[in-house]
C-alpha cells in the first residue's frame, strides 16, 4: 500500500500537467465545436448552435476534398516509410564502409522542426533556384513547378514527408530486429527455408508489434500534418495539398471561424481513432483467433 501511494505521488506532477495541457484543451475544443464564435467580429459573443457545425461538414466540399487528399497522402507516405524503413534497417544490420557516417546523415532529418523541413524543400523545389527542378530539367527535360502542377505538388509533399520521417521508422525497426532471438532463424536455415520464407514466416510475425506501433504513430502524424505543407505549398495549387491540418488552419486563423474549425478538429481526431482501430482489428484480431 505504501509503495502504491509513493507511485501515485511521483506520478502526480505529470498527471496534473497532462490534465491541464491535454484534457482541458480537448474538452474546450469539443465544447467550442457546438458553438459559433468569431472573437474578432463586431459582436464576439459565443453562440450555441448545436450540431450545425457538424452538419455543415457533410456538405462542405472543401472539407470533403481535404479529407480525400489527406487519406491519399497518409496512405502513400506511411506505406513508403514502412517499406523503405525496413529496407534501411536491414542494411544497417550489416557492416559496410562509411556505415556510421551514413547512419548519422540518415538520422539528421529527425532533429529538424517541421517548419524548417518545409523551408528547405521550398528552396529545393523553387523553379528559379531549386536544385531539384534544375536536375530534373537537365537530366530528363522535365519542368517541375509545384505551384502549377497539382500532381507534382502532391508527390513532392509525400516525398518530403518520407524524407523527414523514414529515419524514425528505420530506428524503430532496427531496435526490433536487434532484439530478435537467433534460434528460430538458425532452425529455419537448417530446415532449408529460403530468405523469402524466413521473412514471411519468422521475421515479419516477430517484428509486427514494432511495425504496428510505428504505423500508428505515423498515421496520427500524417493525418494532422500542417507545418511542412503550409510552408512548402500553402495548400495549393488549388486544393491539391490542402490537407485536413491546413484546412483547419485556414478556417481558424485567416477566417477566424473558431467553432467550425473546432468541429473539424474533433472529426479529425475521431477519424484518426477509427483508422487506427480498423488497422488494429484487421491485423491483430485474426492472429489472436489463430492463437
Amino acid at each position: 500500500m505504501q509503495s502504491n501511494k509513493l507511485g501515485w505521488f511521483l506520478l502526480a506532477p505529470t498527471l496534473v500537467v497532462l490534465f491541464f495541457f491535454g484534457v482541458v484543451p480537448f474538452l474546450y475544443v469539443v465544447w467550442l465545436a457546438f458553438h459559433q464564435w468569431n472573437p474578432f467580429a463586431v459582436d464576439p459573443t459565443i453562440i450555441y448552435n448545436g450540431a450545425e457545425n457538424f452538419r455543415r461538414l457533410v456538405f462542405d466540399q472543401a472539407f470533403l476534398s481535404s479529407l480525400g487528399v489527406t487519406l491519399a497522402f497518409t496512405f502513400f507516405a506511411v506505406t513508403t516509410q514502412v517499406i523503405l524503413g525496413y529496407v534501411l534497417a536491414q542494411a544497417f544490420m550489416r557492416d559496410f564502409p562509411g556505415k556510421a557516417i551514413f547512419r548519422t546523415i540518415h538520422t539528421l532529418p529527425l532533429i529538424m522542426a517541421p517548419i524548417i523541413v518545409g523551408s528547405i524543400w521550398k528552396l529545393m523545389t523553387t523553379p528559379s533556384i531549386g536544385i531539384i527542378p534544375h536536375y530534373l530539367d537537365q537530366w530528363f527535360g522535365y519542368d517541375l513547378n509545384i505551384g502549377q502542377s497539382a500532381i507534382a505538388a502532391f508527390t513532392i509533399t509525400v516525398i518530403m514527408d518520407v524524407w523527414h520521417w523514414t529515419p524514425l521508422v528505420t530506428l524503430t525497426l532496427i531496435a526490433a530486429l536487434v532484439s530478435l532471438p537467433p534460434d528460430p532463424f538458425e532452425q529455419a536455415q537448417i530446415d532449408g527455408a529460403n530468405r523469402r520464407q524466413i521473412f514471411w514466416h519468422i521475421t515479419l510475425p516477430m517484428i509486427s508489434p514494432a511495425i504496428l506501433a510505428t504505423v500508428f504513430i505515423r498515421l496520427m502524424d500524417a493525418l494532422r500534418t500542417v507545418d511542412e505543407v503550409l510552408m512548402l505549398t500553402g495548400g495549393g495549387p488549388g486544393s491539391a495539398t490542402r490537407y485536413l491540418g491546413v484546412h483547419i488552419f485556414r478556417e481558424v486563423f485567416p477566417r477566424t471561424n473558431y467553432g467550425y474549425g473546432s468541429a473539424v478538429s474533433v472529426i479529425v481526431l475521431y477519424l484518426t481513432i477509427v483508422v487506427c482501430w480498423l488497422l488494429f482489428v484487421g491485423l491483430i484480431a485474426p492472429r489472436n483467433k489463430k492463437a
